[in-house]
């Protein structure tokens, strides 16, 4: 009997260690666990507060339980054991105990809600339009729009208005802090601020389709001086090509059903269905955060999108692989 309790608690042992080790290897992932944003370490403490106080209680009551199998267990299959009425102190103890554990939960969730809730009032407004499925990203003070990546200068608070095309989808960037549903007909608030350059990835977090999965961000904190530069640069209007190897990708462009979703400023597209690809070169992802920008990817994009993303709304437009490549090669000269 006792070799097959040390196995059980061996298996036991065996499996906790495990899930560690497994939990481990995803330490390069998003995590709230490693926050770079005051509002996000806020969350972040509120978090481990209440997980050390739930393994304490995890703890305690098992202990008694262990203790109270091992101690009154019966030697024969037909003992009872005395039959009481219990002890009144006892109940009042455990009953008391967990009411004061909640009320401190309270004060300090009550307190981390106060404290990030309300974006600070000098924050840089962005609005965030989520759509089937990507994010487009409006910087309202600086008339900037972009997809996918969000530009944020480094210890400045961003106050983002979120918003939705179509279905609900909720913003989430897990070392910046909270989470916001995008609900059709109002505008939701969520406020960021990154205090260290870097690159920080982020997810749809509300089952919005079949490609729900495949929303993913980039949030790139750099700092004000090169933020400035990118603001600038997102202004200028698409280069006019004069290879004709890139005039022959831009005409093909224009001369396809890419402009009916798409715009490139200072040509003749100018779809809104889809993102702005004037810069689309500049971005490292295509896809919505799913293919790295290279050309080999963008080729495999616009040949068929739906075999990438199940459920996106840009079509497969059956283009020949020469007309494809000669697409590419333009907007890949979009920096």
């Amino acid at each position: 009997m006792l070799s097959k309790k040390l196995r059980y608690l061996r298996y036991g042992l065996g499996m906790i260690f495990a899930s560690l080790l497994l939990a481990g290897c995803s330490s390069e992932r998003p995590s709230i666990l490693l926050p770079v944003s005051p509002k996000a370490n806020a969350e972040a403490n509120l978090f481990l507060i209440i997980f050390w106080i739930s393994v304490a209680v995890f703890v305690i009551v098992e202990a008694a339980l262990f203790y109270s199998v091992i101690r009154f267990r019966g030697k024969n299959a037909e003992d009872v054991p005395p039959q009481i009425h219990g002890s009144v102190p006892l109940e009042i103890a455990w009953t008391t105990a967990p009411a004061l554990v909640l009320v401190v939960v309270f004060v300090l969730t009550w307190q981390t809600l106060q404290a990030t809730a309300a974006p600070p009032l000098d924050s840089m407004p962005v609005l965030v339009t989520g759509n089937q499925f990507w994010w487009k990203f409006d910087y309202l003070d600086q008339q900037v729009s972009t997809a996918n990546e969000l530009h944020l200068p480094v210890g400045r608070p961003v106050r983002l208005l979120l918003e939705t095309k179509d279905v609900i989808h909720s913003f989430w960037v897990p070392q910046l802090g909270g989470k916001m549903d995008l609900i059709a007909g109002h505008q939701n608030v969520l406020w960021l601020q990154a205090d260290k350059a870097g690159e920080y990835h982020g997810q749809c977090a509300e089952l919005c389709g079949a490609s729900h999965a495949n929303m993913r961000t980039k949030v790139i904190a750099e700092s004000q001086v090169n933020f400035d530069a990118w603001i600038q640069s997102q202004k200028t209007p698409s280069t006019t090509p004069t290879n004709p190897a890139l005039v022959k990708g831009r005409d093909l462009f224009l001369g396809n059903a890419c402009i009916g979703c798409h715009m490139i400023r200072g040509t003749t597209a100018a779809g809104a269905v889809g993102p702005d690809l004037t810069h689309v070169a500049s971005r490292s992802t295509i896809a919505a955060g799913l293919l790295e920008n290279t050309s080999a990817n963008m080729a495999r994009w616009i040949d068929n999108p739906p075999a990438i993303k199940p459920g996106v709304l840009m079509p497969k437009l059956n283009l020949s692989q020469d007309d494809i490549t000669s697409i590419v090669a333009y907007l890949q000269s979009l920096k």
